[in-house]
């Protein structure tokens, strides 16, 4: 007699159905996610997409941490202990820690922004190589906070990044600890080789639109965009680090002046 394979769990069958809301919009996607947690509450991905689609931001965090908790009953402490360092590794992990990201980000809007960092930080050493691009949000937010010597850990942790997240917060970390100069200069300068949109968002000369692009190619200006919106706190409370990087990209491309709001095309 074949033995026959185990009946899936709830928390499976639940799953199954976030698999397929993911191909769906709008209501269905929803409809999929109740559905799911009335197989289980244990389901983190289905608070996820309930919290995204929330417009009360107090409903978006109950809904989140909802996810959070879910994910830690689903996995248990051991899963935590035994697998941090390549948590991503296994994929029932993922929404745990789709919903944690997203809690981070929720937290940080509302200036609950140690909270925010601490998860961020959780994150990054649950998976070192960093799948979900935590580090990115991470860097900007460290910068916003003045706390250097994290950034200098995070920085020397991605040594090969070249995405304008790093290559701006590294110039930016180089500003705070050495002033403008020769090592901070070149450092801009690298970022501006590697997207040169960057300094026209930050200094206000090309408007951020209201909806954020949902993809970017390295050396964009939907890369810009992102990078502008997350570091923009940033840069605004280094004293003197807009003017600095605005002199520096008038020497590095020559670029005329523009009057401020318009957009830049291309």
């Amino acid at each position: 007699m074949t033995d026959r394979p185990p009946a899936p769990t709830p928390l499976e069958r639940a799953q199954e159905l976030i698999y397929q809301a993911w191909e769906v919009p709008g209501r269905r996607r929803l409809a999929l996610a109740r559905r799911a947690l009335a197989l289980s509450p244990d389901c983190a991905d289905a608070y996820v997409f309930l919290a995204e689609a929330a417009r009360d931001p107090a409903a978006a965090r109950q809904l989140y941490e909802a996810g959070v908790q879910a994910g830690e009953r689903a996995l248990g402490p051991e899963i935590f202990a035994r697998h941090a360092g390549d948590f991503w590794a296994l994929l029932e992990t993922r929404p745990s820690m789709r919903a944690r990201q997203g809690l981070a980000e929720l937290l940080w809007r509302q200036g609950e922004r140690a909270a925010a960092v601490a998860h961020l930080t959780a994150l990054l050493a649950l998976n070192p190589h960093d799948n979900q691009g935590n580090r990115y949000a991470l860097v900007t937010r460290l910068l916003a906070l003045g706390d250097d010597e994290e950034v200098a850990r995070l920085l020397a942790a991605f040594p090969d990044e070249w995405s304008a997240w790093w290559a701006y917060s590294a110039a930016l970390y180089r500003f705070r600890g050495l002033g403008a100069g020769p090592a901070a200069d070149t450092s801009l300068r690298r970022a501006l080789r590697l997207n040169p949109h960057v300094p026209g968002y930050l200094l206000g000369r090309d408007r951020l639109p209201r909806q954020r692009p949902p993809f970017y190619s390295t050396g964009s200006t939907s890369e810009a965009v992102l990078y502008a919106a997350d570091a923009l706190a940033a840069w605004r409370a280094t004293p003197g680090a807009l003017a600095w990087c605005g002199a520096v990209w008038a020497r590095t491309t020559a670029r005329a002046p523009r009057a401020p709001g318009r957009r830049q095309r291309g």
